[in-house]
């Protein structure tokens, strides 16, 4: 999956003969999962219609400061720049870079520009004289001295008739240059993250088994985000109907403690951080019918052993690994946590209460405290499990760049 899924983008369109490049361009964006609004310049509509954009785009396309109808709605570009998680000006003339360096602000392409919050990449497309001429190359060293990022134009043949540099990138070639961009500042690249998620089952007999409640949701979302930060993420599951939805994710499906144990102890030499969201038994059959077991006596006695404690286990032979436990308690539960902290050789963990409204099994939501293993003690309050998600790897990026 593209980092650019999930991506809110404000395409500028500005008057060069490369515009009729961007409905490819928009396109891509969409192919790539990413949420696109276009501004165009009023010149740039001679070149490519705002039908077509909106059309490609599925929201409508943006050009003027108020449309000019009976409601005369004005189109804010102070929201349409903070909307934004990137900004590309695509094609960027020579009178738009000069606009766009000198703050000439006389369209909402560039009033758009200057209310961007977010990184602003810019696709330069003149014929070849232009692009080497010194007011153009000032525009380029003053926009990059903003912060602005260039995307080279490419060499090739120009609608002038002449060959050389200034042709804008192809559309193929500006979202390979963004998604290589962006992944290279992910904070979490090259880092290598093990996460447990779900429950696991303890057979009873070939049909039957000691489970819990756990959806895996809260441990999805842990890998799904880690991913997203550009980590690269094992995730080992026990049963769940939840899929990856992100490239990164490498996913081991296992059953029981015992095999989570085995593929937790597999991978954490080789990771960076381990989090352990899995609700793992305490306790399996000792000894498990290989037939499935006949109704036949009005009580029944399993005989329990304990399972191994994957976290403490993992705590003991740790080194370089930043390791997050998670706690589910329903008394004491501040006493209890930090004693599984030091029991376990934790480095953070993360303390869900059952008394809590809206924590717990089965939830789209979870409220959690952070305890680290100086015992400072972080409240947090109700949020949505991605949100926590967040928070969580959060703290790991503290971790490594503090």
């Amino acid at each position: 999956m593209s980092v650019l899924s999930g991506k809110k983008i404000v395409l500028g369109v500005s008057g060069g003969i490369a515009a009729y490049k961007t409905a490819s361009l928009v396109r891509l964006f969409i192919k790539a999962g990413a949420n696109v609004q276009v501004v165009m310049t009023p010149a740039s509509k001679d070149f490519v219609t705002p039908l077509t954009l909106s059309t490609l785009s599925k929201n409508p396309v943006h050009s003027t400061f108020y449309n000019d109808d009976e409601d005369a709605v004005w189109n804010n570009h102070v929201e349409l720049g903070l909307w934004a998680d990137l900004m590309l000006v695509a094609p960027a003339t020579a009178n738009t870079l000069s606009k766009m360096a000198n703050g000439t602000c006389d369209n909402l392409l560039i009033a758009t520009y200057l209310s961007a919050k977010c990184p602003v990449y810019f696709a330069p497309a003149m014929d070849l004289d232009m692009y080497k001429h010194p007011s153009t190359l000032a525009s380029f060293k003053l926009l990059q001295q903003f912060g602005n990022i260039m995307i080279p134009a490419e060499s090739g043949e120009l609608a002038s008739g002449l060959s050389g540099e200034g042709r804008m990138a192809e559309p193929e070639n500006i979202i390979a240059f963004l998604e290589a961009d962006i992944a290279s500042k992910l904070p979490l690249k090259g880092k290598k993250i093990l996460v447990t998620a779900g429950p696991t089952y303890e057979a009873i007999d070939p049909v039957r088994f000691i489970g819990n409640h756990s959806s895996g949701k809260m441990g999805f979302d842990i890998a799904e985000h880690a991913a997203g930060l550009g980590a690269d993420v094992i995730l080992i599951s026990g049963p769940t109907h939840l899929k990856p939805k992100k490239s990164g994710i490498n996913l081991v499906n296992v059953t029981s403690a015992q095999e989570m144990y085995e593929a937790a102890h597999r991978y954490f030499g080789d990771v960076d951080a381990a989090i352990a969201a899995a609700a793992v038994a305490d306790y399996r059959p000792k000894f498990p019918a290989t037939q499935k077991i006949k109704k036949t006596e009005d009580a029944f006695t399993i005989e329990l052993e304990k399972t191994q404690d994957i976290l403490a286990s993992l705590g003991k032979v740790k080194q370089k690994q930043f390791l997050i436990g998670f706690a589910l308690e329903t008394e004491n539960e501040i006493e209890n946590a930090k004693l599984k902290i030091q029991k376990k050789n934790l480095d953070l963990i993360v303390l869900n209460s059952l008394q809590d409204e809206g924590a717990g099994f089965g939830k789209s939501t979870n409220k959690i405290t952070f305890i680290d293993k100086n015992f400072e003690i972080e409240p947090m309050p109700l949020k949505t499990k991605e949100a926590v998600a967040e928070d969580i790897l959060n703290k790991v990026i503290q971790h490594f760049y503090a």
